[in-house]
């Protein structure tokens, strides 16, 4: 469980800086340089993630019951998750998705770790999905208030929407019947 937590801790930490302080974020960043600060930023999010993965494998087998899930909390996941891909994808292809969500990436994010947290009741779970839904959240509201940092994307085109849509759809379809059963040992079909 401390592995997880780590990885919790690091990976929010470093993800939450815009968040709670963009000028100092800003400031850093020009002092480095924005490839160096990039690179850094990038290196601890990979650090963070892995450790949380790491984490997440070991606790989550005998992890302490904290609630138990509704019975619709497995159904309810699969719906939820049915935009997740798309979304990701339309973060980076521009199109009206993009438009009319404006943070797609953020909202996948919350999707995702609500809908986990519907159908996994466990104290390991709590402690993944959790902080990824309140940081969603508070991300999504603090865009109110700061500037949104430009992206990659690809440029904007009349069938980014539809590449996003049918591209997000394929990735959860593999996502559902073999990534899934193969990553986490457990089919969300069941």
């Amino acid at each position: 469980m401390e592995i997880l937590i780590a990885g919790v801790v690091l990976f929010f930490a470093v993800h939450s800086i815009s968040i709670v302080a963009d000028p100092w974020r800003d400031r850093i960043a020009a002092r480095l340089g924005v490839p160096l600060w990039q690179g850094i930023y990038s290196l601890l999010s990979l650090a963070g993630l892995a450790l949380i993965v790491w984490g997440y494998g070991m606790a989550r087998h005998g992890s302490m019951l904290l609630y138990t899930p509704p019975a619709w909390g497995g159904d309810a996941t699969l719906l939820l998750m049915l935009p997740v891909f798309p979304l990701l994808f339309a973060t980076y292809l521009p199109g009206r998705i993009k438009a009319m969500v404006q943070h797609p990436m953020l909202l996948a994010t919350l999707l995702w770790a609500a809908g986990h947290l519907l159908a996994i009741g466990t104290l390991a779970g709590l402690l993944l999905f959790g902080p990824f839904l309140v940081w969603a959240v508070v991300d999504l509201l603090s865009m109110e208030r700061r500037v949104e940092r430009p992206l990659r994307t690809a440029p904007p085109g009349r069938f980014n929407d539809l590449i996003a849509v049918v591209a997000g759809l394929a990735v959860y379809a593999v996502f559902l019947l073999w990534l899934h059963p193969w990553l986490f040992g457990g089919s969300p079909l069941v």
